[in-house]
């Protein structure tokens, strides 16, 4: 073989080598950097992870004195939560000693009293899990479950701004009719062989009850948040006007951010922050009807943005 010939072989399987080598290290690299990745998810699903144990270590306090606890202006819960899965725990099995009719709004929901004198909701099952409901974004009732995704997704995201919500079942004939007030029990009806209600809001209708499995009913049961913090109520500046044909001024006016960011709470402070934050929280669980939101009450704009009512 000729020198040239010898060269360029040379030459060829340099480049052959050098291609080889680069290729391999890059997948070793990206190999490795794979592996980071699945132990540091591994490592964020291991911290998220709540084991329902009802016992509360080092304390003689009840799980609802923690979680009040928890409450500071910027958020609900602590990133480090030893006691969530007892709190959590206790609300899936505490004995409901008291029932009325849910606190004003569109939705059907009722107020519950659990034993040590802690007020949750109970949002109950309207929909299959994986029902669709056509038509407009916020159409059709509250989503339990969707309330219970909401509060992990809370987590996941790291905002702590959502109260807790467990699901649970509930007796309605054992657990809930005997200690229910009149104007709750004044709701009840049976149709076919299962218990109903339809409870007193905006939209709850007798035509329109909520129905258990026999008596059995699933629902959503979210933890009050505690009487020392009062919360007030917004309008939320990018709500919709649910007039049909009739655009709110952020669909047509391009100057209303400017407008928005001169505007008290939103010209200081994190609370346009949090309605950012909120909004991709709300695209993530589908949640078109966000028209208010709470935070605390006279806060001048310091607290947090709630995450309450999340079940469109």
């Amino acid at each position: 073989m000729k020198l040239k010939q010898r060269v360029v072989l040379l030459a060829i399987l340099l480049v052959i080598f050098i291609f080889t080598k680069v290729f391999l290290i890059d997948n070793l690299d990206t190999s490795a950097a794979n592996r980071e990745d699945q132990r540091s998810f591994q490592r964020m699903l291991a911290g998220l992870r709540v084991a329902l144990d009802p016992r509360l270590e080092h304390t003689l306090q009840s799980p609802w004195e923690i979680a009040a606890q928890w409450v500071v202006p910027r958020e609900v819960y602590p990133e480090d939560t030893p006691e969530l899965g007892a709190v959590m725990h206790a609300m899936t099995t505490k004995k409901i000693i008291k029932a009325d009719v849910g606190y004003k709004g569109t939705q059907l929901k009722a107020l519950l009293i659990l034993e040590g004198g802690q007020k949750v909701v109970f949002k109950p099952k309207r929909y299959a899990r994986d029902y669709v409901v056509e038509g407009e974004p916020y159409a059709g009732y509250d989503r339990h479950n969707a309330e219970v995704a909401a509060f992990h997704l809370d987590r996941i995201l790291g905002f702590r701004r959502a109260p807790l919500v467990v699901g649970r079942f509930v007796n309605l004939r054992t657990e809930i009719k005997p200690v229910a007030t009149e104007q709750l029990l004044g709701t009840f009806m049976t149709v076919g062989n299962n218990t109903c209600f339809y409870g007193k809001c905006y939209y709850c209708r007798e035509t329109e009850p909520a129905c258990a499995d026999g008596d059995v009913m699933e629902g959503s049961v979210t933890l009050w948040l505690p009487d020392v913090w009062p919360l007030q109520k917004h309008r939320h500046p990018w709500g919709r006007t649910y007039r049909e044909g009739k655009l709110a001024r952020w669909e047509y006016d391009e100057s209303y951010c400017e407008a928005v960011k001169k505007t008290s709470p939103y010209d200081s402070g994190p609370r346009l922050l949090d309605i950012i934050d909120t909004a991709v929280f709300d695209y993530l669980i589908g949640n078109a009807d966000r028209h208010h939101y709470e935070s605390f009450q006279d806060d001048e704009g310091a607290s947090m943005l709630i995450l309450l009512d999340n079940a469109k």
